[in-house]
């Protein structure tokens, strides 16, 4: 059995500790917004945060999460409301989308340690995300446009 905080929720599942957190959120959890790219945490379609930062699941062993607090992309906004989604659709971010919501995740801890990124603050937090539809120039500014809606927040 292990216990898991996974969204302001608490679990305690009966999986093996060494099985990755993805499948543990996907399969036990039906938290399915997280996405499984490479299997080997090349590419970020599996990123989540724990503790506010940004970590790869699918290589990460569910035990090794007891007392953190796991966050996924389905608990960034409850109505799709964050200033990283608004932008998202504002700026037609997504092609295919299947990496969206781990890139969503690194920008999302990004501008909470970082509120006014530069070009190469966003290049350097987004390096490990791989997009194949090459929307890289799209996200970059996304993540500009969200931390000016971030800032406009009260």
């Amino acid at each position: 059995m292990i216990k898991l905080h996974v969204n302001d929720k608490h679990f305690e599942l009966d999986v093996e500790s060494d099985t990755p957190l993805l499948w543990v959120l996907r399969d036990e959890l039906g938290l399915t917004g997280t996405k499984f790219g490479c299997g080997i945490a090349q590419c970020g379609a599996c990123i989540v945060h724990v503790d506010g930062m940004p970590l790869r699941s699918c290589v990460t062993p569910a035990g090794r999460m007891a007392n953190k607090k796991i966050t996924t992309i389905e608990h960034l906004s409850k109505n799709g409301s964050h200033p990283l989604q608004e932008a998202w659709l504002e700026l037609q971010v997504p092609q295919c989308g299947y990496c969206q919501s781990g890139q969503l995740m690194s920008a999302a801890a990004l501008l909470a340690d970082n509120p006014s990124p530069s070009d190469a603050d966003i290049d350097k937090a987004m390096s490990g995300n791989i997009c194949r539809c090459g929307t890289y120039s799209r996200i970059r500014a996304a993540i500009h446009r969200a931390a000016e809606l971030q800032q406009q927040l009260p």
